[in-house]
């Protein structure tokens, strides 16, 4: 039995591949479900209309609760710091679930957007054993055994031509939407993507995720970040659906992403792990 742990946003990268590394696990044989400990900002509804409008089945998710305690993976290192950050955020039958979930033996995805908090969370749920996977085209010095985020396109819904804009840019966070209104003059027909959480400027065309058939409304997708990018998935979308990137900034994961084949997921490093 195998946990996906999911404590990410609705729409965040992270949310999607646990979602789908749930599913390819299951359609292998290897009983599989994901755990949404919904995020205090977001409702399950939130998370629920995120998958139904990316996806064509809605299949092996538990929100807020579990059904077998087993081996427990999490697609990012995030996934455990973030809980730990926002721990007061949480109600007591969260936190319980969390300690319950990262109890025993947790699969870990590299990442080193935490780099001291991390260690802090772990110190928090005291995991007996962590089995660490890193995609080390992406960061060099990272630990464990090599592995890479795939997108599992299979069960993706086809999406629609239904142009809405020319330029699409990414603000789901405040450093994020930052980048894209610094250059957004250079693109009068545009949509930036964002949560409704208080932070937007109203003199811009955004658009609130979860985004019904996102990848069908627009040309062009703008890449802005100049942060490291873990596993910037829009970028592998774009690539299968045929769209321009246009970088105005870049950096290590970005370059993987746009030079690697679309591929399905290989889950070998996992399946060792357990």
């Amino acid at each position: 039995m195998l946990n996906v742990v999911c404590t990410a946003k609705p729409c965040d990268g992270l949310f999607y591949y646990s979602y789908e590394y749930t599913q390819y696990l299951n359609h292998i044989g290897i009983k599989t479900d994901m755990i949404i400990v919904t995020h205090p900002r977001f409702t399950t509804e939130d998370y629920f209309n995120a998958i139904i409008q990316k996806y064509n089945i809605f299949e092996n998710v538990i929100f807020d609760d579990f059904e077998n305690i087993g081996h427990t993976l999490i697609m990012g290192r995030s996934m455990m710091t973030l809980p730990y950050l926002d721990r007061e955020l949480y109600d007591m039958d969260q936190l319980l679930l969390l300690h319950l979930l990262f109890k025993y033996r947790v699969i870990s995805v590299y990442s080193e957007n935490h780099k001291v908090e991390y260690y802090n969370a772990l110190s928090y749920f005291m995991p007996a054993d962590v089995t660490d996977l890193c995609d080390y085209d992406v960061y060099p010095d990272g630990e464990g055994v090599h592995f890479e985020k795939k997108i599992y396109f299979d069960i993706h819904k086809p999406i629609e031509k239904d142009r809405k804009f020319e330029y699409l840019f990414n603000g789901t966070n405040q450093k994020y939407y930052n980048a894209a209104k610094k250059i957004i003059q250079k693109y009068p027909s545009h949509g930036v993507m964002i949560y409704d959480i208080g932070y937007y400027d109203s003199r811009i065309n955004n658009i609130i995720v979860p985004v019904d058939n996102l990848l069908g409304i627009f040309d062009k997708y703008v890449y802005t970040k100049d942060v490291v990018d873990p596993a910037p998935r829009i970028i592998q979308e774009c690539k299968y659906h045929n769209k321009e990137i246009i970088l105005e900034a870049t950096n290590r994961g970005a370059k993987v992403y746009l030079g690697r084949p679309i591929e399905k997921p290989n889950v070998e490093a996992i399946i060792d792990a357990i």
